[in-house]
């Protein structure tokens, strides 16, 4: 690895920890535990967490909030020199959105095999059919990611009396924590 690979990886370590804080405010708030911060120039301009029930609003994914502060502190809705770090791979509206502003990179946690937008499900980032295309790098905290999302998940099927395995049925079916 290079000195400048080195350095850019730690420094997306660093902001994806930011990104992981707003993730936790979303999970305190009992919301999907995904948080965004939107970097430009090694500073960060905006932070979000999904507000989805607190607003009553679909939109109000963690990406979709950081982008409208973004613009707000650019004064401008072009997001060219910027980077957004967010915690779970952005859905395809997020990923429109993400290649509206322009947005240089994006830098994700955990993959979503099932609804991603930057390659999980489909990579509208980077459809050629498209005027704008992200640089992407997925996989920083992948792990971290993950388990705040399976434990924020667990809970709530839990609480709902979805999950009502012992330990003797997760022994037997294999499925441990997750």
């Amino acid at each position: 690895m290079t000195y400048r690979a080195a350095m850019e990886f730690a420094s997306d370590e660093y902001f994806m920890r930011e990104a992981l804080r707003q993730a936790r405010r979303a999970y305190a708030a009992d919301e999907v535990p995904c948080g965004a911060i939107i970097v430009r120039g090694g500073e960060i301009i905006a932070r979000a967490w999904n507000q989805v029930e607190m607003l009553k609003d679909a939109t109000a994914h963690a990406e979709m909030l950081a982008i409208t502060q973004a613009e707000a502190a650019m004064e401008d809705w072009r997001l060219t020199d910027c980077d957004l770090y967010v915690t779970k791979e952005p859905c395809p509206m997020c990923a429109g959105a993400i290649v509206h502003t322009r947005l240089r990179r994006v830098i994700f946690g955990c993959s979503d095999p099932r609804g991603g937008g930057a390659g999980g499900l489909v990579n509208i980032l980077q459809m050629p059919q498209l005027n704008h295309h992200c640089l992407i790098t997925s996989g920083v905290l992948a792990d971290e990611c993950a388990a705040l999302l399976r434990d924020f998940f667990r809970a709530k099927r839990e609480k709902s009396g979805a999950l009502k395995l012992t330990t003797e049925d997760t022994e037997s079916t294999g499925e441990g924590p997750m």
